[in-house]
């Protein structure tokens, strides 16, 4: 089957219904043996930095200090067990998203998720749904562990717009014949790359500046959050 479109979609809050950033760290803590309470501490920082207006590229930057000395591989298998947590349970995935991804592939489009996220994160959803690329923010590793900070720019906002073209060069697809689904304004540089968007929910600072053929599927409930004891119990720990 002839490949001649690319669907690009943001992950959270478009092909997700919650943060995987926020999930994932929920979870990542609780393995290390922490509590509730140093997840909300540390989720509390990111947020403030966000209500006083520092860039979401920066607030990006500050959530991968979280994983500073964090061996890579343990990392990564974590992310295995966090995704399938989030499909025991049910609700992670926005189903009116996901079947349009679903179509897509069915079509031949190929599919390439664009995200603030990381690999720990996306991997595995890019393998369950199926992706073919994904690009998002790459934490720096050095000697087999996160140092912290990230490898080039946060894949947020100018950098997803670059993510498209970059794509599009490499499959030799025209970026006017694409597509791109968002749910937040820091995705419009990329709905505007693409010949076609698709918003998703109702960000009214995103519906401010819609395109009058771009389209729109609605954004559904959050899931409840994970019980962390699994995750927990995988390390022999006990959270404080």
């Amino acid at each position: 089957m002839s490949r001649t479109r690319i669907a690009f979609f943001d992950v959270d809050g478009t092909l997700t219904n919650a943060t995987s950033l926020f999930r994932f760290l929920r979870h990542y803590l609780a393995a290390q043996g922490h509590g509730e309470d140093t997840y909300l501490q540390r989720r509390r920082h990111i947020m403030e930095l966000a209500a006083r207006g520092v860039p979401r590229e920066e607030t990006n930057r500050a959530y991968f200090a979280n994983f500073a000395g964090a061996e890579a591989d343990r990392v990564a298998a974590l992310g295995e067990r966090w995704l399938a947590a989030e499909l025991d349970q049910q609700g992670f995935f926005n189903a009116h998203v996901v079947g349009a991804l679903h179509r897509h592939r069915k079509a031949g489009d190929r599919v390439v998720l664009v995200s603030g996220s990381f690999p720990a994160c996306l991997d595995p959803i890019a393998a369950h749904l199926g992706a073919d690329a994904v690009r998002c923010s790459n934490p720096r590793i050095s000697e087999g562990r996160y140092t912290g900070e990230l490898v080039g720019a946060a894949m947020i906002g100018a950098a997803k717009a670059e993510a498209v073209r970059q794509a599009c060069a490499f499959y030799g697809i025209p970026a006017e014949r694409c597509v791109s689904y968002g749910d937040h304004l820091s995705d419009l540089p990329m709905l505007e790359e693409t010949g076609d968007g698709v918003l998703i929910g109702e960000d009214p600072a995103l519906g401010a500046v819609r395109r009058a053929h771009w389209s729109h599927l609605p954004a559904q409930p959050a899931p409840p959050p994970l019980d962390l004891f699994p995750a927990v119990a995988a390390t022999g720990r006990k959270a404080s």
